[in-house]
Parts: C-alpha cells; sequence; structure tokens
C-alpha cells in the first residue's frame, strides 16, 4: 500500500515536470500573462495558469494509482476532482480575463457546496478544555463553506514571490500528509494518498517556479493548493481524537496568519478590507532587505516551525498542547511587530515590553 502512495507522488512529480513546460507555451499563446506594475515585484511579463499544470499532474496520478486501493474513500478523491475542476477553471479565466471579485467568490462557493453535497463538513468541533461540540447541520454546512472559502484565499494571499505559495503549500501538505499517517483508518489513508499525489504535482512544478521563475501558478493554482488544503484539513477535523480543533490552524499558520495581520492592518489603518497593499509577510521581509530567495526560505523555514508544532500538538498532552499554542501566539505578535506587518508606527505590545524592560532595569537604561 505504501510503495502505491510513494508511486502516487512520483507519478504525480513526472507529470507536472513535463506539462508544465507546455502549460507556460499555452499561457502565452492565450494572453494569461501577469505584467509587472508597482505591486508586483517581477520585473518582466510572466506566464500564468501554472495551476493547470498541477491540477493535470494531480488528476493523472490519482487516476494511475487510486484503482489499485481498495480502502480508499473515492467519495473524496471524487469530491476533490469535481470541485478542483471548478476552482481551477475560475482561477483560469481570472488569470486570463481578470475576474471580478464576485465570480471568482460564486466559483469558490460552488467548489465548497460541491465537497458539502459529498458529505465532507466540520461536524463537531474539539474545544480545549471542554467537550466536542456535535454540530447541527444549519451550522456545520455554513461553517464547511467559509472555511473552505477562508483557506482558499488564504493561499491566494500568498502568492506573491517566486516559489512562495507552492512551497508553503507543500510544506503544509506534508504535515497533513505525516499526521494522517499518525491517525491512520481509511480516512487517515485516503488523506495520505491525496496528499502525496498533490505534494508530487506541487514538487514538480516548484523546478519551475522557483526563484527565477519561469512560469507563475497564478489564480488557477493558489485556489487550487487552497482548496485541497482546506478539504484535507476537515477530513482531518473528523478525527477529533487526534486532530484537535488548533492543529489544522497551525498546519496553515503562514497563509491564515497573513491573512490576519492583513485584514487587522487594513482596520487600523482605515483601509477597505478588500484593498491592496504591499505589507504582507513577504513585502515586509523585503523591505528588511532580504533577499527575494532568502525571503522565501526565511518563509519556508516559519512555515516548517508550524508544522513542526502540529504534530506535536497531535501527540501532546492538553495542557503542553496549549503552552505550545501560547508561545507560538506571543511569538507571532511579537514578531509580526517587530517587522511592521500591522503598521509601521504602531506597535502596542513592544512598547509595552519595552516598558517593562525599563521598569526592570532603571538604573542600566540610558538614552
Amino acid at each position: 500500500m505504501f510503495a502505491l502512495y510513494g508511486i502516487g507522488f512520483v507519478a504525480a512529480c513526472l507529470i507536472s515536470i513535463l506539462l508544465t513546460p507546455l502549460v507556460k507555451k499555452f499561457a502565452f499563446w492565450v494572453g494569461a500573462v501577469d505584467a509587472p506594475n508597482h505591486r508586483k515585484v517581477h520585473t518582466r511579463i510572466m506566464p500564468r495558469l501554472g495551476g493547470l499544470a498541477i491540477f493535470l499532474a494531480f488528476v493523472g496520478a490519482y487516476f494511475i494509482v487510486s484503482p489499485a486501493l481498495n480502502t480508499f474513500n473515492k467519495d473524496a478523491g471524487i469530491a476533490l476532482l469535481l470541485g478542483g475542476f471548478v476552482i481551477v477553471l475560475t482561477g483560469a479565466l481570472d488569470d486570463r480575463f481578470q475576474l471580478s471579485p464576485k465570480w471568482k467568490l460564486l466559483g469558490q462557493l460552488i467548489a465548497a457546496v460541491i465537497v458539502v453535497a459529498f458529505g465532507f463538513r466540520i461536524d463537531f468541533l474539539n474545544i480545549p478544555f471542554g467537550e466536542s461540540w456535535n454540530l447541527m447541520s444549519w451550522i456545520s454546512i455554513p461553517l464547511t463553506i467559509i472555511w473552505i472559502v477562508g483557506v482558499t484565499n488564504a493561499i491566494n494571499l500568498i502568492d506573491g514571490l517566486d516559489g512562495l505559495s507552492a512551497g508553503v503549500s507543500g510544506i503544509a501538505t506534508a504535515t497533513i500528509l505525516v499526521l494522517a499517517l499518525l491517525m491512520g483508518g481509511s480516512s487517515g489513508m485516503t488523506v495520505v494518498l491525496l496528499s502525496a499525489i498533490l505534494l508530487g504535482s506541487i514538487v514538480g512544478f516548484l523546478f519551475y517556479n522557483f526563484h527565477p521563475a519561469k512560469i507563475f501558478m497564478g489564480d488557477s493554482g493558489a485556489l487550487f493548493l487552497g482548496f485541497s488544503l482546506a478539504l484535507f484539513s476537515i477530513m482531518g477535523f473528523k478525527q477529533a481524537t487526534l486532530i484537535s480543533f488548533l492543529v489544522p490552524l497551525l498546519i496553515l499558520g503562514v497563509p491564515l496568519s497573513d491573512t490576519f495581520f492583513a485584514i487587522l492592518r487594513r482596520y487600523v489603518n482605515k483601509m477597505p478590507i478588500s484593498a491592496p497593499d504591499k505589507s504582507h509577510l513577504h513585502h515586509c521581509l523585503l523591505q528588511l532587505g532580504f533577499s527575494h530567495r532568502a525571503t522565501v526560505l526565511i518563509i519556508y523555514g516559519i512555515s516548517l516551525v508550524f508544522g513542526l508544532c502540529a504534530v506535536l500538538m497531535s501527540q501532546a498532552t492538553l495542557w503542553v498542547a496549549v503552552l505550545i499554542a501560547a508561545a507560538l501566539f506571543a511569538i507571532l505578535i511579537v514578531g509580526a511587530e517587530a517587522i511592521g506587518i500591522i503598521s509601521k508606527s504602531r506597535r502596542p505590545v513592544l512598547s509595552f515590553l519595552q516598558k517593562l524592560r525599563v521598569k526592570a532595569l532603571p538604573g542600566k537604561i540610558t538614552k
């Protein structure tokens, strides 16, 4: 069985490597290109639609491996393929025609409804220091749809540097794969297979997408990766004995925290929540003087830390898990203020810590 998972990974990787150059030519042919502007980091016209190669590699490898598995939940595969098709089509149209936000949202909602229709929902929550809450359909269905749409767009928001979104998604996928192996059972093994195939598709694409990139994944790729990770995490929620309420949030820690800080930043600066800016995590690191490649590798490192903490929390006692979560949250807030991701001038937590330091060492602090 595990050999088949390896075959799925390798097949997806090879198909992605072979298809990406063809997709690159297709993107130029149909005019799905990304021109540089004041918000973009690249300085030349770049082909988009890279997500098409990732999706087709996933589909090809899926049909190579899945027929040989008896314990595989085929509903999960079909839900991902059908919903993924809608998502990739929506993203591809946006890559070419720049769809309005309402049409993009419509495509995401349709894909999310497909997942729900196949029975995949957040049907209960495992709250720390409390009992699991079984959710009624009228709560679980909209909550699931909100989660899918939210994660889908969170991955899209960090797609700002060569290899960034693909690499972070790959690390999150690998983390989910490890957790699914620990989880076991038919549901866990289904997630292992789907994660292995998706990871192979991402790795193959990264050969062309890592700095200096030859092609961008575009919305077709970022939305598909976000959609896939959202579905995998929902399947993880169903195994609440091992996957706590906080673990899926940690797996997607980088995109979700960047989205949270973007919303908070725009609120603090009295900007529309949908307004674009150049204060995302990767922008802040670039402004601090890090190179393009170094910035991407730093964010990879942060993603790895989140992933490691997610694995540790899934196996830890409740109190240890809470301590890990509290420490991560504190580091996240201090780090966010230090690099100015919320505001360049307002840093209340750092100011408070500085005041404490002054009071603790009054004789040693000089101007």
